[in-house]
């Protein structure tokens, strides 16, 4: 098929239009896409170097949402912690109720409720502390527990936190020692017979009460470690999307500018192609 010949001014006119068919393509792209950097093609350094800013973020993103699993563990204790110190406080009521019935004709009957409810709590206490304050299989008031906790993505910092015995046996509290029984959940009547006995075991309370605030503060200092971190990962991974963010996004507004001027152009390109062609028209007038 043989060539179509055009003369010089209708072919830089062509090419003009060509050009600036191809600067709107790339307008309407980056329009679309809100990117100025869509590919490599278009900026290798600030492509491949958003790229890396965005994968480091995708990956300390998923480090913050370990350590907010992390915080739902030790908030999880931490309530189990307060629950324990209201079955404390209760058994400690229970048992001042029993010290003023000592030496009336109902104390026998006064004592033996009294014991019966304080082995009742006992139990209740170890089911909580041991079997439901847990999060995920968690459970930070068994001392068996351990968990590290990574705060970057090469897992060269991080944190391992540990669990402790909230146990009743592990917080010293006791059947009371007025018999020599020492054995968790077993009081009877006999071991709070006397004001003496009943203080006792009041102390083992109180003993209770100390560790269980001691166990709380490391829980407490525990939480605080890690909502920093967490607070400090979010503002990470906001800095490093900003800066891929600067390194490739499109000015809208500039972008919509520069559209227009290209439809404008593309407009007198059209015209000037014509133009151009009017020298080849005027042949017709010979006919």
């Amino acid at each position: 098929m043989a060539n179509v010949n055009l003369t010089a001014a209708m072919r830089a006119n062509l090419v003009s239009l060509q050009q600036t068919a191809q600067l709107q393509s790339q307008t309407q792209l980056r329009l679309a896409t809100g990117l100025k950097v869509n590919s490599a093609i278009d900026n290798p350094a600030s492509y491949f170097a958003a790229a890396g800013y965005n994968q480091r973020a995708d990956q300390l993103s998923s480090l913050k949402d370990n350590i907010g699993e992390a915080i739902q563990m030790i908030n999880t204790a931490n309530n189990g912690v307060e629950a324990l110190k209201t079955f404390i406080s209760s058994l400690s009521g229970q048992l001042t109720q029993a010290s003023s019935a000592i030496g009336s004709s109902t104390s026998g009957t006064v004592l033996q409720a009294a014991a019966t409810s304080y082995n009742t709590i006992i139990q209740q206490m170890d089911q909580l502390s041991q079997t439901d304050s847990q999060y995920k299989g968690v459970n930070f008031l068994k001392s068996s527990t351990t968990l590290t906790v990574n705060f970057d993505e090469t897992a060269s910092t991080s944190i391992t936190l540990s669990g402790s015995d909230n146990s009743t046996g592990g917080l010293g509290i006791t059947g009371g020692n007025t018999a020599g029984n020492t054995a968790v959940g077993t009081l009877t009547s006999s071991q709070i017979s006397t004001t003496s006995a009943i203080q006792t075991v009041q102390t083992a309370l109180n003993t209770a009460l100390t560790n269980l605030q001691s166990n709380a503060t490391t829980l407490a200092a525990n939480l605080s470690i890690l909502n920093t971190r967490q607070t400090f990962l979010t503002g990470m991974v906001n800095t490093l999307q900003d800066g891929a963010n600067n390194l490739t996004a499109a000015d809208t507004n500039k972008e919509g500018a520069n559209m227009l001027i290209l439809q404008t152009r593309n407009q007198l390109g059209v015209t000037a192609l014509s133009l151009a062609s009017q020298a080849a028209q005027s042949v017709l007038r010979l006919f």
